[in-house]
Parts: structure tokens; sequence; C-alpha cells
């Protein structure tokens, strides 16, 4: 085999660096910002910006699997990461975190113009302490600085809301076509193709946007994609999809925990045929509203004595029981002490051979700083709960024995389970939802071989509902209380489905949003 002369082999390589330069140069410039929260305006909770756990940089792409960086999606732009920042939902979100998280995104784009395009992360149901419509105020800002001819896809939850400005001002738009929210990474997933492919392919932003909204606001336990009505409707969106001059096609159900003119469901379809966007969007629209009377909880509901004693009869172990009015992934300020203390009450757990129930789980930061000291196994008596949300029940006095203590969780930050009678309850320093059975066995604690577990929860979770026996959702007090006319709403729009049961048949036809040019 004849050996390159050394010059000859130089010039190759120079060649090459040449040709990759050249390569990454003319791929798109891609910006990748975006704020997630879900935040209730009848709970009494501040979200402040430690609740987002944001990410800066390249330290953005850990939030995306498909971002790895031997990924396909990873080489095929030259991406530029600015903050991603997301929280587990709870109230509305301090004036001072927004504009910090805001200005710090903004700070960030500057640097890094020109873009051909932003993925744009958001969840959309934010609410800001004396701002309307966070995710509108926060793409116009976008825009100010990036300018109109970038191209912006949108990806969101379908329990977020579509204001006409946050329409306008992006271009491809699309959010989760399930409940529980199994297809979240898939559909950033889509957002991005969607925008490399109207990028590359040259065919630039769409031309039409329709809009419709539909005047209904429900809870998502009620809109569950698992059960009809929902998972009919929504099997309907896939299929549009595929039609030629169609791009996406979407529907939100929007938030109902929130008191804001938005907050209604939503359908959009974006595309370059102007006459099948519409009738894709009026048919969607048209399905969601028909099927209205027919939304129902996605399990059995009862009050929560009721539960518990079908819990307690019950020969259907592990039995869970969704504590559902202080559910904090729904907004709930996660410290509602008012089931805890009503299971701590009855007679049937007051022994240790009583009924085993897991309670998951109660804010405790006196009780976790005394837990430290004392250690596991040590008797212990301090206060959790209601220390932001104390409307329906005091703190508790908790007397037990510590059974095991973990630090270091991301969200909890110090759990600890204390044993009174035959109840495991969880208490963490700082407010967290429990998910997963790892949340349960790291903390020594086996939640399918428990008779009753209690999660603060709506509809389960894929992991929770696949070791049920056995499930009710107890219509609890808080700030996510699934009895929406309970709820003193003032300023969404009005006539509205439920809270207006004979509103008259509104108008679904497509209105065409305007271009972000």
């Amino acid at each position: 085999m004849k050996l390159l002369s050394i010059p000859l082999l130089l010039l190759i390589l120079i060649s090459c660096n040449t040709d990759l330069q050249k390569n990454t140069e003319e791929l798109p410039k891609i910006a990748i910002a975006g704020l997630a929260i879900e935040s209730s305006t009848f709970s009494p909770a501040i979200s402040e910006e430690e609740a987002f756990h944001a990410k800066y940089g390249d330290e953005v792409f850990t939030r995306y699997p498909f971002f790895a960086e031997d990924s396909l999606l990873r080489s095929a732009a030259n991406w530029f990461p600015t903050v991603i920042g997301k929280s587990i939902p709870g109230g509305a979100v301090s004036k001072k975190a927004y504009e910090s998280l805001v200005n710090k995104t903004l700070e960030r784009l500057k640097k890094g113009m020109p873009y051909d395009g932003i993925f744009f992360d958001i969840h959309g149901a934010m609410s800001v302490v004396g701002l309307d419509d966070p995710e509108g105020d926060f793409i116009i800002r976008i825009r100010e600085v990036i300018g109109k001819e970038p191209i912006i896809s949108t990806s969101m939850d379908l329990h977020g809301n579509v204001s006409p400005r946050l329409a306008e001002n992006t271009d491809l738009i699309t959010c989760y076509r399930m409940a529980p929210h199994e297809d979240a990474m898939e559909t950033k997933r889509r957002a991005v193709t969607n925008l490399l492919d109207r990028i590359k392919s040259g065919k630039g932003k769409p031309k039409f946007k329709a809009w419709i909204p539909v005047p209904i606001l429900l809870p998502g336990e009620k809109t569950s994609t698992r059960v009809e009505p929902a998972k009919s409707i929504y099997a309907e969106v896939d299929p549009i999809t595929k039609q030629e001059g169609i791009i996406d096609a979407a529907i939100w159900v929007g938030y109902a925990w929130a008191d804001e003119p938005r907050n209604h469901a939503v359908v959009m379809v974006t595309g370059d045929d102007k006459e099948k966007v519409s009738q894709a969007a009026e048919k969607l629209a048209q399905k969601f509203w028909d099927a209205r009377n027919e939304f129902d909880f996605v399990s059995s509901v009862g009050s929560l004595s009721e539960s518990l004693d079908a819990a307690i009869e019950s020969n259907k172990h592990p039995f869970l029981i969704s504590d559902s009015g202080d559910n904090p992934t729904a907004g709930g300020a996660g410290d509602v002490t008012w089931t805890l203390k009503e299971i701590l009450d009855r007679p049937e757990f007051k022994k240790t051979d009583g009924p085993s129930l897991i309670y998951a789980s109660i804010p405790g930061p006196e009780l976790t700083k005394v837990a430290l000291k004392a250690g596991v196994g040590a008797e212990i008596e301090a206060s959790v709960g209601a220390a932001v949300d104390n409307r329906y029940a005091p703190p508790i006095k908790l007397k037990g024995t510590i059974e095991s203590i973990k630090e270091g969780d991301v969200n909890a930050g110090v759990e600890v389970v204390v044993k009174v009678g035959s109840v495991h309850v969880i208490v963490t320093e700082k407010r967290k939802p429990y998910h997963y059975i790892k949340d349960f066995t790291d903390l020594s604690l086996k939640p399918t071989e428990t008779d009753i577990v209690v999660v603060k929860i709506g509809y389960l979770v894929p992991e929770l509902y696949d070791i049920r026996a056995d499930w009710i959702m107890a219509l609890t007090p808080g700030g996510v209380n699934q009895d929406l006319e309970r709820l003193d709403y003032k300023r969404i729009k009005r006539p509205m489905f439920p809270l207006d049961k004979d509103m008259e048949q509104p108008d679904l036809s497509a209105q065409f949003i305007p271009s972000s040019n």
C-alpha cells in the first residue's frame, strides 16, 4: 500500500476540516427556551424562582433524551440553549421570580443572535402575580429581541391555555395527546422535528393557523384520554396531521384552577391548505363540544369518609385513594392537613396492628429538622403542614416513631417516615409529589404490600395505576378542588360549561390567527 506524503495528507485534512466547517455553518441555528408551571390562583401558595430548577446553556440538553450528544437531532442544527425552567405545579409565580427568569432568557438570547428558529418549551398554565397570560407576555418579549423572522415552534401541556397573542406570536404549536402525559417527550420531539422540517425544506412559517376557543372548563380528572369521550376525541388528532396541507393539530383542555380570561379549551390546526386547516379545526372543536355532557371522573369518587370506608372493607390491596383537593401536581399547596387529620382520627388506624396505610405526603420542615438530630427509631413529636394553606385545618402535632430518613431529594430535601398507629406518614422538608414506586421504596416502604395508599394526586400516573388493586378519588378540599362550582370564579369568560349548563351553542367556526410576521 502506497503511503500518502505528509504535505498531501495535510491538504486532505485541511480540506475535510473546511468541508466540515462549511457544513456546520450551513446548519440552521435554533435557540431553546421555556418556563413551565401549572399555577392555581385558588391556592394561597406563591412559587419562587428556585422552584423552577432552571438549567442554563448546555445543561439544558439533559432535559431531553432526544438531544443526547450522539443523537440525530443534536447534529441536525446549531443549537443555542438558553434557559429551561420546570417547576412542579403550585401557586401563582411571584412577579420577581418571573421577571428574573424571563430576563435571564432574553439576555442569553441576545448573545446568540441571529436565529433561524426557536424551540419554545412551555406548559401554558403559568399564572404570575399581577400579570395576565404570562406565556403570551413571554413570547412577545422574545419576539422583541429576536425579531419576526425566526420560526418559533411551541410545545405545550394539553392542560395549558392558548391565548390569541400566544397563538399569533408562535408559528408551529402542538400539545400532548395523552393524559396522563405518557407522550410528553414525544410531543416535545414533534415540536422540534416540525421546526427543522419547515426550516430545512424552505417552506417556512405555515400559511394558516386556525384557532377556536371552546367554552368548556373541566379538570383533567374528567378528561383523561384513558377513558371516553376524551379517548376517542384525541384519537382523531393524529390522522388529521397526516393530511397533505396540514402540519399539526391540537386540543387543549385548558387549566381549570386559574381564574383568568384565557382559561378554557382551545383547538388549533396549522398548515398551508386553508380549507383543510379550517375544516379540521372545526371538526375537532365540534366533537369536543358535543361530548361535553359525557365527561366524567376517570375513577370512582366519594367523600373521604366514603373512600376510607371502602378501602377498609375491601380485600383488594393496595387500595389507592387520591387526596385530590390538595394535589401538588395540579397546583395545590401540598400542605393541607385536613385529610391526614381525618385519617389519624379514625379508630381503625390508632393501633399498630390496624390496616396498614401510607400517607404521601405532608411538608413539615420543623419535624424533618428534629428527625435528623433524633435519628431512625427515635420517638418524635413536631408540627407538620398548614404553613401555606390553613383554610381547612390547622397544623398537626404529629407524634410517632421515626422509621426512615432520606436526605438530598431534589424536590423534598429531607424525607422522613413517621409511624403513627398503623399509618406511615411521609413528612418532607419541602413539598413533593409521590408518583414512582422508587419514591416509596427509597424510604423502605412497600406500597404493593400495604393495605391502603393515600396519595395527594388526581388521576393516577402510570406506575401507581399499574399497582392498584382498587382505586377511588376522594373529593377533598384544597386549592384544586374537583368541584369547580365551589370555586369563586370572577374573571373567566362566561357563559362557560359546566358552570353554565344550559348555555346556547357557541360559535365554533375557525378564526384565522395572523402570522407572527
